[in-house]
């Protein structure tokens, strides 16, 4: 496969990233496009077929790997659900666009796929039993077990973020009640605080006490959604990634001192709490490592236009 290409496509409610990767990760070209709004099945797909286009002018690429927000089917074609996309339910986002671009096509969650990108090159490489939490506009998680990223029964495990955090807290868009996403995400902070994350740690950088407060409290409601997750899986490390860790400098003490409080040390022996590595691109760039895995796993070769793989 020396010289051949894939795509790895992260797809957001406000923004769709993509990048040209070889095989070894590197990032030949990237491109960010805006979601369309309203972000239907069908108007997603027309913008990510123009987006590819200019992404592979000469059509080099073998393969596609998509990142979408929430959970894909077990044969990771069906994108099941994305609870924050309008009319996203049972889409067969890469049967449509195998159709469209030819190119054999494989999606999983979007925080899997972040997960994926930190444990190819990034904090996640030096473990082989690790979580990542994705705190951005909402909460993501990702699971690897023995090197393996664990996707359960049906290909759904790993949403950490759904996990119940306070039984009477906000409703969630999942139908949960209270979940961890409604305490920590940054649709979370803007509730509790009337700021964003960025705004906020670019206080507490300046020495405002107010920030600072906010930022403790964050860590300790942050250990404590972290503690079952400790306790069911037991990780090497705990990877924190998504736009609040701009800010873990301010939160990581306190999530810290929570767990050591609320967990056995028998439990937590050993345990890394760390920022993940990659920012905006672990996404796009675990999506990449998807389509690689598909790759070698039909023989080393994609499917253009439905036809056998071509030679490269």
């Amino acid at each position: 496969m020396v010289g051949a290409e894939v795509i790895g496509i992260d797809l957001g409610g406000t923004a769709i990233k993509l990048g040209r990767f070889t095989v070894d990760g590197s990032c030949l070209k990237s491109l960010t496009v805006a979601t369309p709004q309203p972000a239907t099945p069908e108007a997603v797909i027309v913008t990510m077929v123009d987006a590819i286009a200019q992404l592979d002018p000469l059509n080099q690429a073998i393969a596609i790997g998509v990142g979408t927000p929430g959970p894909a089917d077990a044969t990771r074609r069906i994108a099941k659900l994305a609870i924050n996309l309008p009319g996203w339910i049972d889409v067969p986002l890469a049967q449509a666009l195998e159709a469209k671009i030819g190119k054999l096509t494989i999606l999983d969650n979007d925080a899997n796929c972040a997960g994926l990108g930190e444990a190819w090159l990034g904090t996640g490489r030096h473990f082989q039993n690790f979580i990542l939490l994705t705190l951005g506009t909402g909460v993501g998680g990702a699971i690897f077990i023995d090197g393996k990223l664990f996707t359960g029964h049906y290909g759904a495990a790993g949403e950490l973020g759904l996990i119940t955090f306070n039984p009477d807290g906000h409703v969630c868009k999942s139908g949960n009640k209270g979940s961890l996403e409604q305490q920590v995400s940054i649709t979370a902070i803007r509730r509790r605080t009337g700021k964003d994350p960025s705004e906020l740690g670019v206080l507490a950088q300046a020495g405002d006490n107010d920030a600072l407060i906010f930022w403790q409290e964050y860590g300790r409601d942050l250990g404590i959604g972290l503690t079952s997750l400790i306790y069911v899986l037991t990780p090497q490390a705990i990877v924190i990634g998504g736009g609040v860790s701009a800010s873990a400098k301010f939160f990581l003490p306190a999530a810290k001192a929570e767990i050591e409080k609320r967990v056995l040390p028998t439990s937590r022996l050993d345990l890394q709490i760390l920022a993940a590595e990659l920012g905006n691109a672990a996404g796009m760039l675990g999506a990449a490592k998807l389509a690689w895995q598909m790759v070698e796993r039909e023989g080393g070769e994609g499917r253009q236009g439905g036809q056998g793989g071509q030679e490269r």
